[in-house]
């Protein structure tokens, strides 16, 4: 099976695609971030958003992708934006005719490090050993990415998953 993980952002959005083997191990397939400028107009952003996200799934052709969910954030505004982005990106997943699955940034540190207050560099290291890679993936958004499609093929094999 084939995931997509994706961790939403407007500036920085985190993409990783995994494939479970039969015997169940895990292999990182891709990782990378979709940059959108600062200095384009959120609407222009956002529709370069959605043309990545459709590229990435037509060329990697997921049967599943799982999407973090927002967490509280104290800048209103800064939320607001990311809220947007993620919105697009759902949009365009579902226009993509992909099953969505969303998992908590808490649900993804217990998946990944069997414990929810894990820091940056222990989930880094933890989807390193879990995909077998020689170094940590960078950058951050990515590796992020890469641990919530972890998350999802946990879940999924643990019949834990949720549909978005």
């Amino acid at each position: 099976m084939i995931v997509l993980g994706i961790d939403p952002g407007i500036a920085t959005t985190g993409c990783g695609v995994v494939r479970e083997e039969r015997n169940g191990d895990l292999v990182s397939l891709h990782h990378s971030v979709i940059l959108t400028p600062k200095t384009d107009t959120l609407p222009k952003r956002l529709f370069q958003l959605k043309q990545e996200i459709k590229a990435m799934v037509t060329r990697w052709q997921p049967e599943e992708v799982a999407v973090e969910e927002l967490f509280f954030a104290t800048n209103a505004k800064t939320a607001i934006v990311v809220a947007e982005a993620r919105g697009v990106i759902l949009l365009s997943l579902f226009e993509c005719g992909v099953p969505i699955h969303e998992y908590t940034p808490l649900q993804v540190k217990q998946a990944v490090s069997g414990y929810g207050q894990a820091d940056k560099k222990q989930m880094q290291e933890m989807v390193r050993i879990r995909l077998n890679l020689a170094a940590i993936p960078k950058p951050d958004d990515a590796a992020d990415a890469l641990a919530i499609a972890i998350t999802h093929l946990q879940s999924r094999r643990l019949g834990m998953s949720r549909v978005g």
